[in-house]
């Protein structure tokens, strides 16, 4: 097992599995960056992040910049310098990384993204590959450059998609594979066997970061494409409609359907500020 020394930036819960599986093949950060303490729930209390609390939980140094400015970089760099970390991993960490501190290890900095680079850079690979149908995706662990996703690839592992498969499933799949694939890649970074590969750039495309509005859906609609978008955004932010009931429209949250022979079929909803129904039982209300 390698002995390469690493600091590790990411926030969300993605990012507090893949410190679970690393931890699992004894592999530790020497130091967490994560987001702020940020407020959440109806009562708005201040909540740290998943990786902030995986860092309190395995006594690991966590730092929680609101701003990577030099202030925050001088404090990092002697961090980094004083713990001899080699090289920097990110996965979700959610903030534009500055260039000095890209290069900054001698290792640099490397990435666990959610797709087969260059297909579908940006902020939601793996809901992208869901919605437009895709039969294939996988992990690319890429050397970071000072532009979106670019970077030189070190490693990929292709992860097939079913016609079934939602985003819950399709991303447990992708958090294990893409853990397992940067252990392999920082062995092979340590021990100078890793091959780099530039991106095509002709091949790039791009996906956006995804809204609650975005998962607005016509029923009426493509049905192959109604079910690509419920199974992609299946949990958050879901998938939802508006429905005409005693001259209100009403917003509805659908919480399941399927397809069966080519027909998006709507089985239960939420209206708005009621509890789950079937849609069956919806559509007789008066």
């Amino acid at each position: 097992m390698t002995n390469i020394k690493f600091a590790f930036f990411g926030t969300p819960e993605v990012a507090s599995q893949t410190l679970d599986i690393l931890l699992a093949n004894n592999l530790l950060p020497s130091l967490i960056i994560t987001s702020p303490d940020k407020r959440a729930g109806r009562d708005l209390k201040l909540t740290p992040s998943a990786v902030s609390i995986w860092a309190k939980d395995h006594n690991i140094k966590c730092l929680k910049p609101e701003k990577l400015d030099d202030k925050f970089l001088d404090e990092l760099f002697h961090l980094t310098d004083q713990e001899k970390i080699d090289i920097y991993v990110v996965v979700a960490y959610g903030k534009i990384l500055p260039e000095t501190l890209i290069k900054y290890p001698s290792q640099k900095t490397i990435n666990v993204h959610y797709s087969l680079l260059p297909k579908y850079r940006g902020a939601s690979p793996l809901e992208s590959a869901i919605q437009n149908g895709e039969n294939q995706t996988g992990v690319t662990i890429q050397e970071i450059e000072y532009k979106l996703d670019s970077g030189p690839i070190l490693a990929t592992q292709k992860v097939p998609i079913d016609t079934t498969t939602t985003k819950i499933k399709l991303k447990e799949e992708l958090i294990e594979g893409g853990a397992n694939l940067l252990i392999k890649t920082l062995n092979q970074i340590k021990d100078g066997t890793i091959n780099k590969i530039a991106q095509d750039e002709d091949q790039a495309t791009f996906c956006k970061k995804i809204k609650k509005e975005d998962g607005l859906i016509d029923p009426q609609g493509n049905d192959l494409e109604n079910w690509n978008k419920y199974r992609a955004f299946y949990g958050w932010p879901g998938v939802y409609f508006f429905a005409n009931k005693k001259d209100k429209n009403i917003r509805l949250k659908i919480t399941q359907a399927s397809l069966v022979d080519g027909k998006f079929t709507i089985e239960k909803v939420i209206p708005e500020n009621k509890k789950e129904i079937s849609y069956s039982d919806f559509l007789k209300q008066k």
